[in-house]
């Protein structure tokens, strides 16, 4: 059944009314509903807020590195140490490589430029800060409803934003409604902020129906791989933390890891790569697999003599949105506003994106509560933007405007420009590059590319992607449509697989998609959705765009510990 033949069997659907819905729990999400709740509190006024949150609880679908910026944080709680934040590593070294396949050289700190100095931050979980920040959401009265994702957007007559329905849940696997069926809900609200992350479901519908991209760059993404270790503590530094570029990638292809010495002798590992790599048979997870291997690297995973073995205790995976402050859309549109990685606020220069969703989640709020006060409702929150073009965010995000861009032009030139704008010029930089295409179209054709043979995991050191995603505590109910929907059937076999050899089987990192024999000869398609991390990978790198994302039940999906 469509969603449009349920509404006319088992409608209308019940309404509920707040002065701001916020569509996500993270941090951006997050800190949008405490400033509004804050500054309620300081000028006597009632403001009500709900966030709604599609995991199991705030937090269950959070990954970063994470490094942590606690600048933005700090302007939220001046309080936070005394508040109970966790953040209690701070960084005490930082280490930048460059690999080569069995070698490595050390960058001199002195000679790092500014956006890879860490001093001041922290190492940090950014999982189980979103649940601290949630708990002091609630503490101030805001409403939040986990396991309900927002399925879709309501409009007023006038075009503007009305608010958001959540999902149905109890729809199965045929379409059809089940004995556990609910009508999803409407919040109708004033303003409605959208800080579903990176790729976000909703997000995406709004910037194409606004065309709020119309004046901005194609946007750009990589993807995020990353496990926790626990390692003997004689292979543990607390708060170091090491960055490296060069090996497994070839020198055209964005990306680098880093790992993080957390507390506990747990070290977060982890490896990116953009998303607009030409090559179609590369996998971002066997680069990742393969990129441990490196001596340099598995050290820090062996066991010393004597010593406890290192185990792999997490696993997950996340999109980015990197492509920086030219990829920017506008923030703002009649009865609603987008904040941190639904926007595309991340610098990737840093890779920092924390900071600034705690950031501009503050900026949207205050031109929120203004807009209330004033008794508006359903126009353009143009207080917002106009905020962050004074801020000190917007200063850091233009200073590494060009970032992304040079790595298009190689990883050597890459580094040469990066230094110079970084390291002497200070991020004054007279010239800017803007990005042509989106990623992507960068797919080249499998025939006009080297076949990258990868080698199988020892299941100690590498491991395959089913082992993995059982680590990410992954679940959906089973007898629920897939989440990941096709525009038209026939283009994986007839294109992706033709083409370019079936990408969809190498770039997600969760083995959702599988190429296996059909009925009556050839291959088919197979979308294992309930192994599916929530990334959004194939939402981004499908060469034709036919995979769509959409949300699933509430509560499905990974559930992140410490990650």
């Amino acid at each position: 059944m469509t969603n449009e033949e349920i509404l006319a069997q088992f409608g209308p659907r019940e309404a509920m009314e707040y002065d701001v819905v916020v569509v996500g729990g993270g941090p951006a999400g997050l800190s949008t509903a405490i400033r509004l709740k804050q500054l309620a509190a300081e000028k006597g006024k009632e403001v009500s807020v709900v966030v709604l949150e599609k995991g199991s609880e705030p937090g269950a679908h959070i990954l970063s590195g994470a490094i942590m910026d606690p600048r933005a944080l700090t302007e939220l709680f001046p309080d936070w140490r005394e508040k109970g934040a966790p953040l209690n590593q701070p960084v005490t070294d930082d280490a930048f490589l460059f690999l080569t396949e069995t070698g490595g050289v050390r960058t001199p700190n002195f000679l790092l430029p500014k956006n890879f100095h860490n001093e001041g931050n922290y190492i940090i979980s950014l999982a189980n800060l979103t649940r601290w920040l949630a708990q002091q959401a609630e503490e101030l009265g805001v409403e939040i409803f986990p396991g309900f994702p927002a399925g879709e957007v309501l409009y007023n007559e006038d075009g503007s934003v009305k608010g958001v329905a959540t999902a149905n849940m109890g729809i199965g696997k045929d379409g059809q409604p089940t004995d556990n069926f609910q009508l999803g809900m409407e919040l109708h609200a004033r303003y409605t902020v959208f800080a579903e992350g990176a790729r976000g479901h909703l997000g995406k519908q709004l910037i194409a129906k606004y065309k709020l991209d119309a004046d901005a760059d194609p946007q750009s993404y990589s993807i995020g791989i990353k496990e926790v270790w626990e390692v003997d503590p004689a292979r543990h530094q607390p708060g170091l933390a090491v960055h490296t570029a060069g090996w497994p990638l070839e020198n055209d292809t964005y990306g680098g890891s880093f790992l993080y010495h957390m507390e506990n002798n747990q070290i977060a590992v982890g490896y990116v790569v953009g998303l607009d790599y030409a090559n179609p048979w590369l996998s971002p997870f066997e680069e990742f697999q393969r990129f441990k291997t490196h001596p340099n690297i598995r050290w820090y995973f062996d066991t010393p003599e004597g010593g406890k073995p290192a185990k792999r205790v997490a696993y997950g995976a996340r999109a980015l949105t990197v492509g920086g402050l030219l990829s920017l859309p506008k923030t703002v549109f009649p009865g609603g506003a987008l904040v941190g990685c639904d926007a595309g606020y991340l610098n990737a220069s840093r890779i920092k994106g924390s900071h600034a969703a705690i950031k501009t989640g503050m900026l949207a709020a205050e031109a929120a509560f203004d807009a209330i006060v004033a008794d508006r409702r359903h126009d353009e929150l143009t207080a917002y933007p106009e905020a962050f073009e004074k801020s000190w965010l917007h200063t850091e995000l233009n200073k590494a405007r060009n970032f992304k861009q040079w790595f298009k032009k190689g990883l050597p030139l890459a580094t040469v420009m990066t230094g110079i704008e970084q390291f002497l010029l200070r991020g004054h930089i007279p010239w800017t590059i803007h990005r042509q295409k989106a990623d992507h179209l960068n797919l080249k054709p499998a025939a006009d590319c080297p076949r990258i043979e990868y080698p199988k995991p020892d299941g100690k050191l590498t491991f395959d992607r089913l082992s993995s995603v059982f680590i990410s505590n992954t679940n959906h109910a089973e007898d629920q449509p897939a989440h990941l929907t096709l525009k038209d059937a026939s283009v994986p076999v007839n294109l992706n697989l033709a083409k370019f050899a079936g990408p969809e089987s190498r770039y997600c990192p969760a083995g959702v998609y599988e190429y296996v024999p059909a009925d009556g000869g050839g291959e088919r398609l197979q979308i294992n959705a309930q192994n599916c991390v929530h990334c959004k990978t194939c939402d981004i790198k499908d060469p034709s765009q036919n995979i769509v994302w959409v949300v699933p039940e509430g509560g499905g999906g990974p559930n992140y510990a410490n990650m």
